[in-house]
Order: C-alpha cells, then sequence, then structure tokens
C-alpha cells in the first residue's frame, strides 16, 4: 500500500476512534486532510486560524463552514471505508450541506456507490451526482482541467465585483462546475461568463444559490 493511502487510512481510524470528542473544527481540519490527501507538502494542510478566517467572510458563515466540513468528513470516511480508490476519483464539494460529487470512474456501480453513500451522511440535503463514467482522458486532460479551475479562481479573486470565497469550482474533461451562493444574478452571470473565456473550456454547470432568490 503507497504511504499516502496508509496515512489516509490511519486518518479515518483515527477519526472513527475519538469522533465522539471531536468538536465541529476538528471535523473541519479531518475533511481537509482526507481532501487534499496530505500529499506531503508542509504547505497543504490548513490551520484551523486560516480556515476561520476565510470562513468568516463566507455568506454561510463559520458554523455553516463547519458544518459542511463535517458532512465532507463523514462521505469521505463513509467512500474510504466501502472503497480506499474511492475518494481519489471523485471529487467532493459540500455547500450548505448540498454535496457536489464530479470526476470519472470507469464502472457505473462506483458512481452509484459514490451517490448511494453520500446521501447516508447525516445533515446531507441534495446529492447532486455529475460523476461521468468512461475511461478518463490521461494525465494530459487532468493537468489542463488543473490549469483551467487555477485560471478561475485566480479571476475570481481579483474581480471586484465578485465575492470569489463563496464559490467552489471543479473541472472535469473542460467542464466547470460551480456550487455556492452569488449575491445577485449579475454577480453569477458574471462568474459564468468568466468561466467561459477561459480556453478549453467546453461547458458551465451551476449549482451556485442566488441570494436575492432566496
Amino acid at each position: 500500500m503507497a504511504p499516502r493511502h496508509r496515512l489516509r487510512l490511519r486518518l479515518v481510524r483515527t477519526y472513527q476512534r475519538r469522533a465522539h470528542h471531536r468538536s465541529a473544527w476538528a471535523h473541519v481540519f479531518v475533511a481537509l486532510a482526507l481532501a487534499f490527501g496530505l500529499s506531503g507538502c508542509a504547505g497543504t494542510v490548513v490551520g484551523t486560524g486560516a480556515v476561520a478566517g476565510v470562513a468568516a467572510y463566507q455568506e454561510r458563515g463559520i458554523e455553516g463552514v463547519a458544518r459542511d466540513y463535517k458532512i465532507k468528513a463523514r462521505i469521505l470516511e463513509l467512500w474510504f471505508q466501502h472503497d480506499l480508490t474511492l475518494g481519489a476519483r471523485v471529487g467532493l464539494d459540500v455547500y450548505e450541506g448540498r454535496a457536489l460529487l464530479t470526476g470519472v470512474v470507469r464502472e457505473e456501480q462506483a458512481r452509484a456507490d459514490a451517490v448511494r453513500l453520500a446521501w447516508k451522511a447525516e445533515e446531507v440535503v441534495d446529492v447532486i451526482n455529475e460523476i461521468e463514467v468512461s475511461d478518463g482522458g490521461g494525465a494530459e486532460a487532468l493537468a489542463r482541467d488543473s490549469w483551467i479551475t487555477t485560471q478561475l479562481v485566480a479571476k475570481l479573486t481579483f474581480d471586484q465585483d465578485v465575492h470569489a470565497v463563496n464559490y467552489e469550482i471543479e473541472t472535469v474533461n473542460g467542464v466547470v462546475y460551480l456550487i455556492g451562493i452569488a449575491r445577485d444574478r449579475d454577480e453569477l452571470d458574471r462568474v459564468i461568463a468568466q468561466a467561459r473565456a477561459i480556453p478549453y473550456v467546453r461547458r458551465v454547470v451551476d449549482h451556485v444559490r442566488v441570494k436575492t432568490e432566496s
């Protein structure tokens, strides 16, 4: 077993043993550690202070961020218990209790398992299934998707008319998936336009809630 997988498994087992003693912020840490895969880079793991700082500026607030990361941690735990590779193949973003599942798997059963297990997590209000079943696009496609996401994050971060911290972004085979909260329809339209303007983007799928339409 690869060292990274052993570390993930150890984190999951530690989480299970101490689950009843963890605070909401401990759940945030576990979710972040598992989501980033603890690649060994010292800058990969974000401290709870940094998380709290970012959360304070989000529409969902600190409690909302903590709740979403707790849900994310639970889903990742269920996935890893079922199949250690599932969490590596399926992307997961949770916003206001809505779990957005993205990525590429080779078997329909893997997609079904990811969705089924996500619904088992407490406090999940919706599971949005955007998982593709195919052989994937290879390393070149993955690199291109990562580049697209990085470009869009940068554009939104420096756009004064967009509250970038309210958005989560995933790119799979040139398709950009958005989830989060837009302050109004104009802001969301601006975000979508920014995404469409990036080279290699084939389509933009919007799962963003518009605050003024609630």
